[in-house]
């Protein structure tokens, strides 16, 4: 996985990482089908792909099998490379936005309220 620091110089956003890369690690190495979780801070997987040489490559998200970084890499020596799509309200981006909702409602209610109140 990106180390927080990779993900920040991908620029995903101000608020990202999300999660901290040794929690993201401890969920992805939590499945069964996961034998290594590796951080790396390096741009591309490029060069762990070639040292390593997965059987398969996995993303998550919005990615095509065509678009995941790594991809020729890992299909040079043989290896197979799977996309696994989206899993409807499970995202990040729906993360951030449902927390900052919840942020402005718990901030707005409690101000109104003081409103009516002084209003009464």
């Amino acid at each position: 996985i990106n180390s927080d620091h990779s993900v920040r110089r991908l620029n995903k956003g101000p608020d990202r990482p999300i999660f901290d890369q040794e929690y993201r690690a401890q969920m992805l190495a939590g499945l069964e089908a996961v034998d290594y979780v590796l951080v790396f801070d390096e741009e591309t997987p490029h060069e762990i792909l070639r040292q390593l040489q997965p059987d398969v490559l996995v993303k998550g998200g919005t990615y095509r099998d065509d678009e995941i970084v790594g991809r020729e890499v890992v299909l040079e020596y043989g290896g197979r490379v799977k996309a696994l799509g989206v899993t409807p309200g499970v995202s990040t981006t729906e993360i951030v936005r449902r927390l900052r909702d919840a942020e402005t409602e718990a901030i707005s209610i409690p101000l109104a309220q003081t409103a009516e109140r002084r209003a009464a």
